[in-house]
């Protein structure tokens, strides 16, 4: 292949890689083992069999699996033939996967095959997805019988989809010219942050690495399981899939397959996985560990690194309306005080214009650049995420932080969960991290409730630690003596466990309902004590 027949199309960079190292392994998951060459085959022959049930360029195809390997074949098979794999979450139920289905104009969906009852039911209201295909039997059949799609020319401007996760609304599809995702979200050649961007799709070949291997701990139906397995993949490197996570299994997995690298999200994950390391398996192995999509906090970064003392820790920063701005390196040397980010600038939040370089004080946080098209069917909200300013493009995301002519970043919140009280805006992260440092939660989640007289109020959920019963007064001194007195929360109520997404992350719907409902519950009952209201 020249650069003249090669675009920053996923196939093309995907056929590009296999075709230099066809007999390394690429992928592995529990019995199953296929190299870079059985993987392409596979793909190519399930590329023709979804070319069989009408799947053509601009198609979209739902892919509803857990972490195997025919998760990983269906999306390169759709590359293939320029159609938009979509991530679909397997924990929907038919009313969730209706609105998906319908709002992605599936043309059909792979699916494991403990969820064959769910979309059945779901696909029935949804006329234009003509064709299931079930994982396992039915799967390895139609790729035995299909004869490999033909190779097609392909082009960075074709589509990249990702859906957001719906913890405060309804997914949204957030759509990339695929070049771009290919350098804001995949690495772009760099799967290490040390080289820089490629150039030419070809400069991959001379980027290729030996020996690594990476486990993708996150879903492949979410940005940091996904992107990440794409990165190494297209490194040349073996890829190593837990169908489920645990973390007994995972440590397993990392010892016997000799993997360098993992990706978790946040402390969701790194908690438990810190709790089940093994005092006798040689996991000398695995030198970073990276977390995207939720941060870790200081007491867990350090919990980390004490159980695997040689590792490098990375914290990412990023969405699925950005991409990834940049990292946070950590070790037992060093914390990372910031994000290392480029193309990222910060706006104004009054006036959402560009803050000069430099300037002094927080802004939104913007990527520029290489930033999505849009947001799928919704103008007006694509409108008011991806601008173009002066001739650059920016996504704004919402999010305020602080950063240093050096490129420095320091997040301050999250803006999509930011509570307005009395005027003062509160970021849930910040007392969501102090409650967490408090011995006696193992957990917590902080939303905004309605109140007559502040407009919002800070409401916090706590999940205890272990033979722990935490009390609001406590927590609430806590708070105190670390905030300011506007951030402390006014409700403090004790459930079993703070409810989190498949990738681990808040769900803040599911917060926003269960504090509401316990809010009701404790003003029902008169002066009952926060702590004693509980799920």
């Amino acid at each position: 292949m020249t650069d003249r027949q090669v675009s920053f199309a996923f196939g093309d960079l995907w056929e590009l890689v296999s075709a230099a190292v066809p007999d390394r392994t690429a992928l592995v998951c529990e019995s199953t083992r296929l190299t870079f060459a059985e993987l392409d085959e596979r793909a190519a022959q399930l590329a023709g069999w979804l070319a069989a049930q009408g799947v053509v360029p601009g198609s979209y195809v739902g892919v509803q699996m857990r972490n195997r390997s025919e998760h990983v074949e269906t999306m390169l098979a759709a590359y293939k033939l320029r159609a938009v794999p979509v991530n679909i979450n397997y924990r929907f139920g038919p009313q969730e996967l209706r609105y998906l289905y319908a709002d992605a104009g599936l043309s059909g969906v792979v699916h494991d095959e403990d969820l064959r009852e769910a979309v059945d039911e779901a696909r029935q209201d949804v006329p234009g997805l003509t064709w299931t295909l079930e994982a396992g039997t039915d799967f390895g059949a139609a790729v035995g019988a299909s004869s490999p799609a033909a190779v097609r020319p392909r082009s960075g401007d074709d589509v990249y989809a990702l859906y957001t996760g719906g913890t405060t609304g309804h997914p949204k599809a957030v759509e990339w010219r695929m070049e771009d995702a290919f350098f804001a979200c995949v690495g772009g050649g760099d799967p290490t942050g040390d080289r820089g961007p490629v150039s030419t799709p070809t400069e991959l070949l001379d980027r290729l690495l030996e020996d690594r291997a990476f486990l993708p701990a996150p879903p492949l139906v979410h940005a940091a399981g996904m992107w990440t397995t794409l990165r190494w993949l297209f490194a040349g490197c073996k890829v190593v899939l837990v169908p489920r996570f645990d973390p007994a299994d995972i440590w397993r997995h990392i010892a016997r397959e000799r993997v360098t690298t993992m990706n978790i999200v946040g402390d969701a994950m790194a908690r438990p996985l810190v709790s089940a390391v093994p005092e006798s398996a040689d996991l000398t192995c695995l030198r970073t560990v990276a977390t995207g999509g939720a941060g870790l906090s200081p007491a867990v970064r350090s919990q980390l690194l004490a159980a695997l003392p040689w590792l490098t820790v990375k914290d990412s920063y990023g969405s699925s309306e950005t991409g990834v701005h940049g990292w946070g390196v950590s070790d037992s040397g060093r914390t990372a005080t910031g994000f290392s980010v480029v193309d990222t600038v910060l706006f104004d939040p009054q006036t959402r214009a560009p803050k000069p370089a430099g300037a002094p004080g927080p802004g939104l946080v913007a990527r520029r650049g290489r930033v999505p098209l849009r947001y799928r069917g919704d103008a007006a909200k694509s409108g008011d995420t991806f601008v173009t300013i002066d001739g650059e493009r920016y996504a704004l995301t919402g999010d305020l932080a602080e950063l240093d002519p050096d490129g420095q970043l320091r997040l301050i919140g999250r803006g999509s969960q930011c509570i307005n009280s009395g005027g003062e805006k509160i970021f849930p992260e910040e007392v969501e991290q102090i409650l967490r440092e408090h011995p006696d939660v193992i957990d917590a989640v902080v939303v905004g409730l309605p109140d007559e007289r502040w407009g919002q109020k800070v409401a916090a959920l706590v999940a205890p630690s272990d033979g722990a019963s935490p009390n609001e007064t406590n927590l609430r001194r806590y708070c105190r003596e670390r905030l300011a007195g506007y951030k402390v929360p006014k409700h403090v109520f004790v459930v079993p466990a703070v409810e989190r997404t498949i990738a681990g992350k808040l769900d803040y719907r599911w917060a926003s309902g269960r504090a509401a409902t316990l809010a009701r519950a404790q003003q029902s009952s008169g002066s009952a004590p926060m702590e004693a209201i509980s799920s």
